[in-house]
């Protein structure tokens, strides 16, 4: 049996799924804007903390969140967030839950415009790397790119959206390549 060569998330099946199936999949334009709100979210969530906290609590935030349908998010009033508050299943910061309902209001605001959250997200999209990485030492915390997006969002009402979360949405949702080399999902590399 061939064992796999990860980036991250050997060892642990719930992380290894998550660089499998999903980290670095492209959500495409026809996606639906709750995917990529929940994962705007949780990139918001996971600020100073472990990936893998956030994915061990994710089905507690997605009942939390009512599955993060923008609407039902930014209805949510104060005794929603006092319920958040003291939810032992997903992260209980208070910043952290004001923005996801201040975001879905935008999100919501984007809408009522006429625009798309996943229009933006791609807008914003950074060009193609032509090789891997080598290691995750040669990955960007932040681009000017994800600069951009994050001031992009800003101006359109959305809250803990910093560059450098901005970049790990990129990175989660495909828009970036950050799969290293050696890993079995990075992109063949060009023979020497």
């Amino acid at each position: 049996m061939t064992t796999k060569i990860r980036c991250f998330g050997a060892g642990d099946q719930l992380y290894e799924a998550y660089h499998d199936e999903e980290w670095g999949q492209p959500i495409t334009d026809s996606a639906d804007e709750h995917e990529l709100f929940e994962r705007l979210c949780l990139e918001g969530f996971q600020s100073g903390l472990s990936w893998l906290t956030i994915l061990r609590k994710r089905d507690a935030f997605r009942a939390a969140f009512h599955n993060f349908h923008p609407d039902a998010v930014a209805a949510f009033d104060d005794e929603d967030r006092e319920r958040l508050m003291s939810d032992p299943g997903i992260v209980r910061n208070r910043l952290k839950i004001n923005a996801a309902i201040v975001n879905a209001q935008a999100l919501v605001a984007m809408h009522a415009d006429g625009e798309r959250l996943i229009d933006l997200v791609i807008e914003h999209a950074p060009p193609s790397r032509e090789h891997p990485p080598l290691s995750f030492a040669d990955v960007p915390a932040k681009t000017a790119e994800s600069e951009a997006l994050a001031k992009a969002l800003k101006k359109k009402g959305f809250t803990f959206v910093g560059p450098t979360t901005m970049y790990a949405l990129m990175q989660a949702i495909g828009l970036v390549d950050d799969h290293i080399q050696g890993c079995w999902m990075a992109k063949a590399s060009p023979a020497a």
